[in-house]
Parts: structure tokens; sequence; C-alpha cells
């Protein structure tokens, strides 16, 4: 019998069942327990954010109105910055000032299951977002970041290891990307 309060809550007990994907596309993201939205909270956004080997958090994306906030608790993910990857250690956290056009994801190449808490701000209406690797996005969003700053990316292309093989081995078959 749980006799704790409902304001008190371990991540796996929220954790949505189905993994985070984008329309139109079958690449299986992290898992994701929204965390804020479960206990109410209205004006940040937290998540725990579970990511199996080989799987990423999201495309690159740069936002230009919200904050964000990333702190590694298991594992050892990359983040992707504009192309190039660091390697990030349990400790390790990362933050996005709105506005940057810094561009980013959190990667798992390595062989054991990644956690991540993100904090950010809530949704805003005037919040534009920019995917500098996945362009025909722009077609699928009313919020596009038109004049997102100017900032040249690396040559890494934003995919885990996995999900690139994956998609290659898909166009040798035909099966599309």
């Amino acid at each position: 019998m749980n006799d704790r309060p409902d304001c008190i809550r371990h991540w796996s007990e929220i954790e949505e069942p189905e993994e985070g994907h984008y329309d139109g596309d079958d690449e299986r993201m992290g898992f994701g327990a929204p965390l804020a939205r479960h206990f109410g909270l209205t004006r940040i956004g937290i998540h725990h954010v579970r990511l199996p080997p080989g799987r990423r958090t999201s495309f690159p994306h740069a936002e230009s109105a919200e904050e964000e906030f990333v702190y590694v608790l298991e594992g050892t993910p990359d983040v992707w910055l504009d192309g190039d990857l660091h390697r990030l250690a349990p400790g390790d956290s990362v933050g996005f000032p709105a506005g940057t056009g810094i561009a980013h994801t959190f990667i798992n190449d390595s062989q054991q299951e990644v956690h991540l808490l993100i904090v950010g701000e809530t949704a805003k209406t005037d919040n534009r977002i920019v995917y500098p690797r996945n362009l025909e996005r722009k077609a699928l969003r009313s919020d596009w970041w038109e004049d997102a700053p100017a900032r040249s990316l690396g040559p890494h292309d934003g995919m885990p290891d996995a999900v690139r093989a994956w998609k290659e081995d898909k166009q040798v078959r035909g099966d599309g990307a």
C-alpha cells in the first residue's frame, strides 16, 4: 500500500508507455515521464527521459523563446551541438538560452541506458522552432523559426549510429527513409 501523498511520485510511475516519435517518421525516440504535467505545474516543464541504446531525444532543433536545461542522471550520452558531438557523463549539465539558435539533441550510442532530467519553460505561443538537419519538417510546422541566427553546422548528421544504419538499410531495400 502506498501511503505517500500524491505530490510524491517516482519517475517510473509517470513514464508514458509509448516511445516518443515525430509525426510522419517511424524512428523511435526515448521514453518520457512528464513530471511537471503530472504534478500540475504550469510554468515549468520537467521530464525524466530514458534513452535506450541507439536512441536520441529529438531531431536536432533550436527554439526562439524557450530555455532548456538538461542534467545527466545516468549513462554516457553525447550531446549534439550544431553538428558536433560532445560526450557527457553523470553529473554533467547543458543549458540552452532562448534565441541563441544552438541546435541540439542528445544521442545514446552507448550499450547502456541513459537517464536525463530535462527542465524548460512550458510552451509559449510565440516560440518558434527550427530543425537545421531536417528542413523537410518546415512544411509540417506552423511555428517554423524563419529568422533563426545563422550558425555553421559541423559534420555529424544528428542521428545515432543504429538509426543511421537502419535508415540506410531501408533505402537499400527500397522501403523509403
